[in-house]
């Protein structure tokens, strides 16, 4: 595996700062932001000067028990072949369910769900896995992920777990060193157990992000400093194997440039030493690669770690075995459906207050009209109207329907806000509302708005 260096998780909102620091080797992006062929100027002014771009997806749900869509797939690679990028990485997560495999409404998470580490989930998972690296140009790394909550009867740990997907599909890993610390306070789980059974040589790179705690609950949030007990598993991590590459995650509540600038040399500083403690006895994996030698080259050939004869497909029982567990789930966290049955109740109140929050946060991004006509009652009104109906779509029909919701209440009538709210939907909706509302009552109640002026 290449080595990449010292990075961080490019977002527009950081661009310019992005491009002034000294020392970035490499940057990654979140896949789905990127338009391939309207490739962002700052992406661009990266890649000429030799920086390594990555496409980091979010929406693929390898981990679900459908296989993966191939229009997603083809997107993720056409990304990966605009940004000359030399990998790219998804998650092990599930993040819809629900759909022909259980006869129900297809659920969308709007975040990334936990896999069961079963016999059946992990059979899914690597034949899902397999399908996306033969549909990509380039090798795939999958990222272990931070949860609040955890599945009963599961079989194996997160280290035997993650060991056995690379056994069976020579699939690299994105080790998130914070996702560990979050697993460790959520979840009872050792991190250093994790590092003990992990196969390190198939180490990517390395995510350290920020969170907090409350009341007990460690929430992974990229909007916080790196705290000292995520800089100790980097230390652990780095004292076992040098890895290729190390990326601060940063979401929101971005600090000023000079406080990213001084968590990127924590985090450098961080790797060096324990490499220097470890002794540099030459058997660290990735040790004999120089320094940013996978900047700016062309897309590199595929270089999956060796794969042993294939499996046998999967049997049509696990994935809808895993499918039925995964919709009562999902089902349970966003509809209000009962708890399936072994799972801490209060933990998934706390996982669904979570998905609600970052689906009304990541609406008001992909929106920002809304907040800015709502104004105070935007959370509010956005939190009302998600308890009571789950997302079966994308984030952008979220906010339309979110939109139509309150048209539809009436509640508006009258007000200026009422006539921005209409405005923007008429623009949006085109001649034929996306709802499946009824149109004609729609399209009164936003007349009645409009003729108030």
């Amino acid at each position: 595996m290449r080595r990449l260096g010292t990075g961080i998780g490019w977002r527009p909102e950081i661009a310019d700062a992005v491009e002034a620091m000294p020392g970035i080797d490499w940057v990654e992006a979140v896949a789905e932001n990127v338009c391939p062929g309207h490739l962002p100027d700052s992406l661009l002014r990266l890649r000429e000067r030799g920086v390594t771009v990555v496409p980091h997806g979010v929406s693929l749900g390898l981990g679900g028990a459908d296989r993966p869509d191939e229009g997603r797939l083809t997107a993720l690679a056409e990304r990966a072949l605009a940004l000359g990028s030399p990998l790219v990485t998804e998650h092990i997560a599930f993040v819809r369910a629900g759909g022909d495999l259980t006869a129900t409404q297809l659920l969308e998470a709007g975040h990334l769900l936990p896999v069961p580490r079963t016999r059946d989930a992990l059979a899914v998972l690597c034949e899902n896995v397999r399908m996306a690296q033969d549909a990509l140009p380039v090798p795939l790394a999958v990222e272990n992920i931070a949860a609040l909550i955890s599945w009963p009867g599961e079989e194996m740990t997160e280290g035997q777990f993650l060991y056995e997907l690379v056994e069976r599909t020579g699939v690299r890993l994105l080790i998130d060193v914070a996702n560990l610390h979050t697993n460790h306070v959520n979840r009872g789980e050792d991190p250093a157990k994790a590092l003990d059974e992990l196969p390190v040589e198939a180490i990517a790179y390395v995510h350290v992000a920020g969170g907090f705690e409350r009341d007990g609950v460690w929430h992974d949030s990229h909007a916080h400093p790196v705290p000292e007990p995520v800089l100790a598993i980097l230390t652990d991590l780095a004292s076992r194997t040098t890895p290729p590459g190390v990326l601060l995650e940063r979401d929101d509540n971005f600090p000023e440039p000079a406080e990213l600038e001084r968590e990127l040399a924590t985090i450098r500083a961080t790797v060096e030493t324990a490499g220097k403690l470890a002794g540099g006895l030459g058997t660290k994996a990735g040790g004999g690669f120089p320094k940013g030698a996978g900047g700016g080259l062309p897309t590199a050939p595929r270089e999956d770690l060796p794969v042993p004869p294939g499996d046998l497909p999967v049997p049509a029982e696990a994935r809808q075995r895993t499918a039925l567990a995964q919709a009562a789930l999902l089902s349970a966290l966003v509809a209000g459906t009962p708890a399936p049955e072994g799972f801490d109740r209060a933990r998934l109140k706390v996982q669904s207050h979570a998905l609600a929050a970052k689906r009304a946060d990541v609406v008001a991004k992909v929106a920002p009209e809304l907040p800015d006509i709502l104004g105070g009652a935007y959370r509010a009104d956005f939190l009302a109207y998600a308890h009571a109906r789950p997302m079966t779509g994308g984030y952008r029909l979220d906010a339309l329907r979110f939109a139509e919701h309150l048209l539809l209440a009436g509640r508006l009538e009258g007000t200026d806000a009422g006539r921005r709210l209409s405005d923007w939907w008429l623009e949006r909706s085109g001649p034929a509302p996306l709802s499946r509302r009824p149109a004609a009552r729609l399209l009164k109640a936003t007349r009645r708005i409009l003729s108030g002026r």
